[in-house]
């Protein structure tokens, strides 16, 4: 004789404990995740098995009335279930709950029953599913603000000690050296379509969106190798993504902690490189130590004076007062080896010998200037200057 609705409902009231152990009992047995877990956390788990199985009772009372019944599953320990397991782990909770369920509803031969398991099913996985991306876009509005705060911190230098446990808690994955790259910003700032692009090239990155400005942190995930990628090739590789005008790379930092020299030297860079003509993209923001300098960056008069000014004044003060000659008279050999008295073959020499200890070339016109500026930094009376680490 069949039984009612409500004669069901009790029997599954009264084996619910039965199968509340049984579930766990599976669950140890079949999945490794669960068995390898902390104490405190199956637990949790077992919890949210308990209530897959008392929600069923409530969802087979009455479905319609309560058609979300099984979402009150995950309030048991939403944070912990969440913490603990993913979702394709949720799922496979899910799958040994309902076997459970559908072995003991086999022995009653009774099609009510197993319709409701059927449904209660469906509704549990798409419960599952609501909660993990309610979670994922939760945890997407954190990490947004979290890396906004990351990149104000690089910008400004402050709570160094802070951003390595920021960045880790971001999954930031690079390591060592890092560089900034400054540009203007579009209308919509594709950032995961700059991260697919840099993951392939074994790189990390942090992403800032200041008013019109897009402020991008570069670093490596290898230790770095001649095969590694250039952090002027990275910021090649997404040039595309910033919008019109001046992109500029600024120099390598030793690690996210000190990124704030990289980034100082892209922003003062960034402001003084709209004065260029067709300014290549991206451009190094040492190569506009120059116009940093005379636009007031300190560090910029700091790093003329540092590699070029003081070098020579150890080295040789033939060196250096050839220079300032040769600068002075407008690039003139002939001039300057008369103002020296001596042959113009001498003047080529000592140019050559200045072009290999500082790097840069006096009888180009371009870097004779950079030259002339870091010139007069150093004969002035040595202002205090900060030094690059």
């Amino acid at each position: 004789m069949a039984r009612t609705k409500q004669q069901t409902l009790d029997w599954l009231k009264s084996i619910s404990g039965e199968l509340a152990t049984t579930t766990l009992k599976r669950l140890d047995e079949q999945l490794p995740w669960y068995r390898e877990m902390p104490a405190a956390r199956r637990s949790s788990v077992g919890l949210v098995a308990q209530a897959g199985i008392t929600s069923f009772v409530s969802f087979f009372k009455n479905p319609k009335s309560q058609p979300w019944v099984a979402a009150d599953v995950f309030g048991t320990a939403p944070r912990e279930l969440l913490r603990s397991i993913s979702l394709q782990e949720t799922l496979q909770l899910i799958r040994v709950v309902v076997q459970v369920v559908e072995d003991r509803v086999v022995e009653e031969d009774d099609d009510s029953l197993r319709e409701a398991v059927l449904l209660y099913s469906r509704e549990i996985a798409f419960s599952a599913a609501d909660v993990y991306a309610r979670a994922a876009e939760a945890r997407g509005l954190w990490d947004e603000r979290l890396e906004a705060l990351v990149v104000d911190s690089i910008l400004s230098g402050e709570n160094e000690e802070e951003l390595a446990s920021r960045v880790a808690a971001l999954g930031w994955r690079a390591q060592g050296s890092v560089a900034v790259l400054v540009g203007t910003t579009l209308d919509q700032v594709d950032q995961d379509a700059i991260r697919r692009v840099t993951r392939k090239s074994s790189a990390d990155v942090l992403i800032g969106v200041h008013g019109n400005r897009l402020i991008i942190v570069l670093g490596r995930v290898e230790s770095v190798s001649p095969s590694s990628p250039t952090f002027m090739s990275l910021a090649e590789s997404i040039e595309g993504y910033f919008g019109a005008g001046a992109l500029v790379l600024g120099p390598e930092a030793p690690s996210v902690s000190e990124g704030h020299f990289s980034a100082r030297a892209a922003l003062a860079a960034f402001a003084v490189v709209k004065n260029w003509q067709k300014v290549v993209r991206p451009i190094n923001a040492d190569d506009l130590l120059a116009e940093r300098a005379l636009a007031g960056d300190m560090l910029a008069k700091a790093t003329l004076v540092n590699r070029i000014y003081k070098p020579l004044s150890s080295n040789s003060s033939e060196l250096l007062e050839t220079l300032t000659t040769y600068l002075e008279s407008g690039r003139s050999l002939e001039t300057t080896a008369r103002s020296l008295f001596v042959h113009p073959n001498t003047v080529r020499y000592r140019l050559k010998r200045i072009s290999e200890i500082i790097g840069w070339d006096a009888t180009g016109a371009r870097e004779a200037f950079i030259l002339q500026v870091a010139m007069v930094l150093g004969s002035m009376n040595n202002p205090e200057q900060p030094t690059q680490r």
